[in-house]
């Protein structure tokens, strides 16, 4: 952090700090800030303190006061991209996909608890021993995840995973090789075609940021509602867009509102389309069942290393959520999913699409998919760096018929 943090020295500012505040009066960011760079400045009396010192003590002792403590520069950074804080003493961080710990700490235990008290409450959500388990967001949009003893065995556990102020665009991931040209072009007529697509990857491999990327090819006329755990999508261009988060049910366990229930509720608003931020249980049913009537061009992502395996998760979800025989869901999944996008985060660290397949149809008890774009990796370059390109097959795309309706011309 550019200055050893002396503990002394902290706590006799923050005595004098403390000396001086107004517990009557509810003191502004400015007036705190004020506060402390004056007693800061007194105790440089006494103490020599260079600029830049006294500089990162302001700015240190504001940050526990008002902000989130020794975090704070962590979020302040654009380049980190997660903050993993595995208890008190071991906080980790991922900058440009590699991952190292930090030589940070919280002064204590309850420092940190008193942290992610303050980041949940925010959001009107609850968090302790009762219930230990939380997902929330910053202001930023920064997706939360908070995991308290005594599920966790080494202390308060709190993940953040940062995203960019503005949202990552098509030619953003043209520039990092996450797909070629043709690719992006097509996958901006599917969505404007209204052809409902899957995104499905491994957990960090960019889900959530493609997902966003196809969301801002949405025609600027239509009506969309969105639908998260925690509200990340950052949708700029459609302007009719309503936003849905979930609720955690209160400590009397009454009030949650699940996915589920927004769906259901989306339905009654009359939305062009309907883009669930992931699917993790009984909700995949809902989903389907508003692909399959009338809101063509929906979006949604799921956790998978496959899409194959994605249509066996599917499968699944639907079992836990009805009673329907297996041959029935998969005529549902056949009916509703038009095409999926299979992404992964490769071992250089780069996140890349791997294949883009039509879900053909159902046969013979089992869902055709059809390969349209399959990533070939060049077998010639180092085992650390993957190089590779995504190569279209010879299979042709099978289902036209939104193509045709919409007016646009495809030519895959």
């Amino acid at each position: 952090m550019g200055f050893e943090v002396n503990s002394i020295l902290l706590e006799e500012i923050k005595a004098i700090v403390n000396e001086n505040l107004d517990i009557k009066k509810e003191l502004s960011d400015e007036e705190i800030e004020e506060l402390i760079t004056q007693a800061v400045f007194a105790k440089a009396r006494e103490t020599y303190l260079s600029i830049s010192e006294k500089q990162f003590l302001i700015k240190y002792i504001f940050n526990a006061m008002r902000r989130l403590d020794i975090i704070q520069p962590l979020l302040d950074d654009p380049a980190i991209t997660e903050i993993m804080v595995n208890g008190p003493e071991d906080i980790f961080i991922e900058r440009e996909g590699s991952i190292s710990k930090l030589e940070l700490a919280f002064a204590t235990k309850e420092k940190l608890e008193d942290v992610i008290q303050s980041i949940v409450s925010k959001v009107n959500r609850t968090v302790n021993e009762a219930t230990p388990i939380v997902d929330a967001r910053l202001e930023d949009g920064s997706r939360v995840s908070v995991v308290l003893p005594p599920i966790a065995l080494n202390g308060p556990i709190l993940t953040i995973r940062k995203f960019p102020e503005k949202p990552i665009t098509m030619e953003q991931l043209l520039a990092f090789d996450s797909l070629s040209e043709e690719v992006a072009v097509f996958l901006e007529k599917l969505v404007k075609a209204k052809y409902n697509i899957f995104i499905c990857g491994g957990t960090g491999s960019g889900k959530t940021t493609f997902l966003n990327v196809l969301s801002n090819f949405i025609p600027e006329d239509e009506r969309i509602v969105t639908i998260e755990d925690s509200a990340e999508l950052q949708i700029v261009r459609v302007k009719n867009i309503v936003k849905l988060e979930t609720r955690n049910a209160n400590t009397e366990g009454k009030g949650q509102i699940t996915i589920r229930d927004l769906i259901k509720t989306s339905l009654r608003m009359r939305p062009d389309r309907i883009i669930v931020g992931e699917v993790r249980g009984g909700e995949a049913l809902d989903m389907l069942q508003a692909m399959n009537t009338g809101h063509d061009g929906s979006l949604s992502t799921g956790h998978a290393n496959s899409t194959k395996d994605m249509l066996s998760r599917l499968e699944t979800m639907v079992l836990t959520a009805s009673s329907f025989p297996l041959e029935a869901i998969r005529q549902q999944i056949a009916s509703a999913l038009d095409v999926m996008i299979q992404i992964g985060r490769l071992r250089d660290k780069s996140r890349r699409v791997l294949e883009i397949s039509e879900v053909k149809g159902y046969e013979n008890g089992e869902i055709i998919l059809n390969p349209l774009f399959v990533f070939q990796e060049d077998s010639k370059v180092s085992e650390e760096k993957v190089a590779g390109v995504l190569t279209r097959t010879a299979n042709p795309l099978i289902h036209t018929m939104k193509f045709k309706m919409s007016g646009i011309i495809c030519n895959v």
